[in-house]
């Protein structure tokens, strides 16, 4: 199994680090392959315009989706960016590491996909999304910390349910693209627990890792699940709730 990770933490002893130590040690002493991003590391830039590319389609006018296509077709990628898609192609599961900043990914992180995920075809585009989508029989999950307990991140808590606030990540961008989501591996108020309770979630974690290709997936509605105007079909919509 070959495994990338996009680490987005910008303290390397943070538990996000230790979590990402523990998977790259855990599947390559299994005798996987893990290539990592440790974006803070690299300094990335998630800015995302023209210096994305090194092609130009039309230099009066910056649309980055036509941008994307003119370089897709003609080889106009700049380095970095083709490195982290050589990546996302190398790979049979994708984890995204980070803590939860403002009920989303850390900036870094964002501008990562920004820039990353192409269209014109690239990483999507041309019919080519969701179950149709270019990574299609790969895998994907959502690896994080949250600040606060459970409770606060249920249907009824203050801040509303986890799955709500993760939606636009394993529905809009991973499975946007193909991936098959796997159920996100969650540690909550890392800063608060004890050294011991710390230690047993990087075993769970290391657990997790391991079982990457047989791990419980979110169930997303396919795309022949919709009809002309992409609305669920009616006899359909209690079946297949989105995410259930």
């Amino acid at each position: 199994m070959r495994v990338f990770i996009v680490h987005a933490h910008p303290e390397p002893k943070s538990f996000s680090g230790a979590m990402t130590a523990a998977a790259v040690e855990a599947l390559t002493g299994a005798g996987h392959e893990v290539q990592v991003s440790d974006l803070y590391r690299m300094r990335f830039d998630p800015v995302s315009d023209r210096h994305n590319f090194t092609t130009v389609l039309d230099a009066e006018y910056y649309k980055q989706q036509l941008e994307e296509a003119h370089a897709a077709a003609h080889d106009g990628f700049a380095a970095e960016i083709q490195a982290e898609q050589d990546k996302l192609f190398w790979c049979d599961v994708l984890i995204f590491q980070f803590p939860l900043w403002w009920f989303g990914l850390p900036a870094i992180l964002k501008g990562w996909v920004d820039r990353v995920f192409a269209a014109g075809g690239r990483i999507y585009g041309g019919g080519k999304w969701y179950d149709r989508g270019v990574f299609a029989g790969k895998r994907a999950m959502c690896a994080l910390t949250i600040g606060g307990p459970p409770p606060i991140y249920s249907e009824q808590g203050l801040n509303g349910p986890i799955e709500s606030i993760l939606f636009p990540i394993n529905h809009g961008m991973l499975y946007f693209v193909g991936f098959t989501v796997i159920e996100p591996f969650l540690v909550h108020a890392p800063a608060r627990i004890s050294d011991e309770v710390r230690r047993a979630e990087l075993a769970r974690y290391r657990e997790r890792v391991l079982t990457l290709a047989t791990a419980p997936t979110l169930i997303y509605p396919k795309l022949a699940d919709y009809d002309e105007r992409m609305v669920l079909r009616p006899e359909l919509r209690e079946s297949a709730r989105p995410g259930r």
